[in-house]
């Protein structure tokens, strides 16, 4: 009996010994790390997103903003019925239950259950108080005006970075700095008022003013968005630029698309056609051709030319869209009756080496300025490069191709005085102190001299007036000049011409003291095929609407009376 006492009490002391040892270890040896680990496991660390900053048009007003969001996020330790905690969760999120069952199961900490939550929608699950499921600060972005501008200002993804346009072009301007936040939370995850917290400020965006005047563009956005439904054409474009500075006041497409619900749109539909889509700009191009003849000082607006019914040049005969005898036309009547062959003879009085140099300067083949994302730039072929045929194609808009801010830019500098200002679609950066960058000034070009763009603006009234191609284009009060274009249209599917066109009107206003450029673009027509049955109505009407907003009051000065034809 003496023995098992003694046993049993070496045997206690023995376990003692041990939960001393033990003991000590925890504390003294063990004790800080132990305690680190744990508090470790009540911290969590949360992104505080940084305010995107705002993208607004040149009146401040907003086309893109950044608004309180919240992300649901789940403990599945916590979630000690699953199926419960779905049920109650689905209706709110319009998710499936089963799905949310699945993601609430298991022994992760933290799992996302839903991103970019309006603070309402959270306000009614906070109020469940449902076991396991907390929320972390986010942000939501949103377009207030919808569609307006959207192939311009892009879109965002779901974790906020910009997917196309400017949110795209400028997005580390845009983004800002995500700051931190590290919290304390106790037994069921709720936070501890008096625990660890520590926070680093989150840096937020700058603020993008773009030229565009949002009443303008909608006016353009709806004006070419009925023609191309009219005509059933493919999609089209419509470009308002100011003449004097190069600022885009409009940079419309259609199909368009809601930035809202991006990916719910065709690719194709989210892009900037304005600047990705190049096309060969027929008939339009003749302005740079005659431009360059008269600087040249070899023509002038009363230059006459014999025009026959067929040319031949290299292996092949070119003729007008219209058969006809021999006409007796001035360089004034080739630019108003946009005749091939008379643009084809005026071109070779300054030869082909001199016109492509002309057409660099006006910037065909060259980057806009905009530094746009997915801009093509266009092509003329080197004159190194050049076939006995290329001359007089190129002369009168083939075998080149441009997009459509450049053909509006090309028009831009004859209503400038012949001084090409590279276009732009920033007004300035607000940086989030409430400075303004300092932008460069864009780069000028001069071209043709004052008074060659002033001679072709003349001839470009022919057009609108009668016995030109877009009297369409008129409009009452003021002096337009303008030029009509029908361009074949080249299939990469065949390698060849097919029966498509792109028609285009592209016009100036007032012609005697420009203010505005309008370009318009109509790519594949199904009813209608000509430039000024289709671009030049829709080119009226936006131009109408453009000169009241900016309050441009008509000159009163008559315009001048050209003759098309001598003899």
């Amino acid at each position: 009996m003496a023995r098992r006492g003694s046993a049993l009490l070496v045997a206690t002391a023995v376990v003692l010994a041990v939960f001393g040892l033990r003991l000590v270890q925890l504390q003294a040896v063990q004790g800080e790390a132990l305690a680190s680990a744990a508090l470790d496991q009540r911290l969590r660390t949360v992104e505080l997103p940084a305010g995107r900053g705002a993208i607004l048009d040149v009146n401040g007003e907003p086309l893109a903003v950044t608004v309180e969001a919240r992300n649901l996020t789940a403990d599945q330790t916590l979630v000690t019925d699953p199926a419960m905690v779905a049920a109650a969760l689905g209706p709110i999120l319009g998710a499936d239950i089963d799905v949310l069952a699945t993601r609430l199961t298991g022994e992760r900490r933290f799992v996302y259950l839903a991103k970019g939550l309006t603070p309402e929608t959270w306000d009614r699950i906070s109020a469940l108080r449902l076991p396991g499921i907390f929320s972390e600060p986010a942000a939501r972005r949103i377009y207030p005006a919808g569609d307006l501008a959207a192939n311009l200002v892009g879109f965002v993804g779901a974790e906020g970075e910009g997917l196309g346009g400017i949110e795209y072009a400028y997005q580390d301007l845009l983004a800002g700095t995500p700051g931190q936040q590290t919290i304390e939370r106790g037994p069921g995850g709720r936070v501890i008022p008096t625990g660890a917290n520590t926070v680093t400020d989150a840096q937020h965006g700058a603020t993008i003013m773009l030229t565009i005047d949002r009443d303008i563009q909608y006016m353009a956005q709806q004006a070419i968005a009925d023609k191309v439904a009219e005509s059933r054409a493919d999609s089209g474009t419509l470009i308002v630029m100011d003449a004097r500075t190069g600022r885009i006041l409009a940079m419309a497409t259609a199909p368009t698309f809601d930035p809202n619900r991006a990916a719910s749109y065709r690719e194709a539909n989210r892009g900037n056609r304005a600047l990705s889509d190049v096309f060969e700009p027929g008939s339009t191009s003749k302005l740079m051709t005659l431009a360059a003849v008269v600087n040249e000082g070899k023509a002038n607006p009363y230059s006459a030319f014999a025009v026959p019914n067929g040319l031949t040049r290299g292996d092949k005969e070119f003729h007008d869209s219209v058969p006809h005898g021999t006409l007796k036309l001035t360089l004034a009547g080739i630019m108003a009756k946009s005749s091939n062959l008379g643009t084809i003879l005026a071109s070779e009085r300054i030869g082909g080496k001199k016109l492509y140099k002309y057409l660099k300067k006006f910037g065909i083949g060259e980057p806009t300025g905009l530094d746009f994302p997915g801009e093509s730039t266009g092509y003329v072929p080197p004159h190194s490069e050049w076939s006995p045929t290329s001359f007089p194609t190129i002369a009168f808009g083939q075998g080149l191709s441009v997009n459509a801010v450049q053909s509006a830019s090309v028009f831009a500098t004859i209503a400038n005085d012949g001084v090409r200002v590279e276009p732009t679609i920033i007004d300035s950066v607000i940086l989030p102190d409430g400075s303004v960058q300092e932008l460069a000034a864009p780069k000028t070009t001069r071209v043709v001299t004052a008074e060659t763009a002033r001679q072709v603006r003349a001839m470009l009234e022919t057009v609108v007036g009668e016995g030109g191609t877009a009297p369409m284009a008129a409009i009452p009060g003021y002096r337009v000049g303008g030029k009509t274009g029908t361009a074949q249209a080249y299939s990469e599917a065949c390698g060849c011409y097919d029966d498509g066109v792109v028609a285009s009107f592209i016009g100036m206003a007032p012609a005697d003291a420009p203010e505005l450029v309008v370009a318009v673009s109509i790519f594949n027509p199904r009813e209608g095929r000509y430039g000024g049955e289709l671009g030049a109505p829709v080119f009226r009407s936006v131009m109408t609407y453009a000169l009241q907003a900016r309050q441009v009051p008509p000159t009163g000065n008559v315009g001048p009376t050209l003759p098309l034809t001598y003899g």
